[in-house]
Formats: C-alpha cells, sequence, structure tokens
C-alpha cells in the first residue's frame, strides 16, 4: 500500500469513529453518521481499501477506545447492536466492489450503497436477535425486532445512502485523478 492509501484508510477510520457520536435527532429513532462514513470509505477507497477502514475502526474500540457509541472494549461484541458493526465492515466492501466494478455511475453507486446498507441491516438484525435471545436471555420477536431495528431506523440511512452517492459521484473523479498524478 501507498503512503496515501494509508492516510486515506486512516481518515475514513477517524471520521467512522467521530460518526458515532454526531447523532441527528429525528422522532423515534435518532441516529449517526457511521453509516454514511463506512459507505463513503467503500465508495472512494474500494471494496478492500474501505473494509479494511472499517475493520480498523472496530479493532480500535474492541482494544478498548470507546469509538463506539456505547463505549468500547472487547465486552461490547456480547452488545446486540455489535452486529451492526459487523455488518458496516461487510457493507463497505459490497459498496466498494460494487461502485468499483465499471464506471461510477450513479445506478452503480446506489446500488452499491443500498446493498451495502441491506447486509448492514441484515447482519446487525440477525446478530441483534442471537444475543438477545442466547445471551441476554430476554428474546424478542421478529415483528419488534422488525419495527426497531430496522423500520424506524432505516429512512435516516436510505437519506444517507443517497447523500454518499452524490458525494460519491463528485469525489470519485478527485480521487481518481490524484491517484493517476501520484503514480
Amino acid at each position: 500500500m501507498k503512503t496515501r492509501d494509508l492516510i486515506l484508510i486512516s481518515m475514513f477510520t477517524a471520521l467512522t469513529a467521530v460518526g458515532a457520536f454526531i447523532r441527528i435527532p429525528v422522532p423515534v429513532c435518532p441516529f449517526t453518521l457511521q453509516l454514511l462514513f463506512t459507505t463513503m470509505a467503500g465508495l472512494l477507497l474500494g471494496a478492500r481499501k474501505g473494509a479494511v477502514s472499517v475493520l480498523i475502526y472496530v479493532l480500535l474500540g474492541l482494544a478498548g477506545l470507546p469509538v463506539f457509541t456505547g463505549g468500547g472494549g472487547i465486552s461490547y461484541v456480547f452488545q446486540p447492536t455489535f452486529g451492526y458493526l459487523i455488518g458496516f465492515i461487510v457493507g463497505a466492501f459490497i459498496t466498494g466492489a460494487i461502485a468499483h466494478k465499471g464506471a461510477p455511475t450513479m445506478k452503480r453507486l446506489l446500488t452499491g450503497c443500498f446493498l451495502g446498507l441491506a447486509v448492514v441491516y441484515a447482519l446487525g438484525m440477525l446478530y441483534y436477535w442471537l444475543i438477545s435471545r442466547f445471551w441476554l436471555g430476554e428474546p424478542i420477536g421478529i415483528a419488534p425486532l422488525f419495527l426497531y431495528c430496522f423500520v424506524l431506523a432505516v429512512p435516516g440511512d436510505i437519506c444517507l445512502c443517497i447523500l454518499a452517492s452524490v458525494l460519491g459521484k463528485k469525489l470519485l473523479p478527485v480521487i481518481n485523478k490524484q491517484s493517476v498524478r501520484s503514480v
């Protein structure tokens, strides 16, 4: 990896950490900007580097740095929402893989963002259900899980995916131009 790649990976790791604490208050379910920055990492850095930036963020949190919305430390794996952090890693990879498969059209960027979002929610909800049922001993039904972990949260994240696509469309040519110059 080049120095430029390491800087960009580090920048998105830091942005994701900051995004955990930028809360946008909306009725019922406030949301953070983590998804925006993890999605942007995939869009702008590509599948591998985007996923690495999010993986580093998760590892820093598990090492004890309070970068997650609820703190940090290895015990965070027993939090019901830890699955969303795993989903951010895989989602960034999928978003980047789709976005960099061809020309960065708006359709391709939106497709990558929405498929990445689907993976984040699938892994997050599955993990939430498993931890609640088998670790916490407080099973949650499918209907409440779907309502609280998807229906109430997804509208804001759809907006973030659209914003990420618009920003990605503008920033990808700049990032790619800088890549060509540094070679």
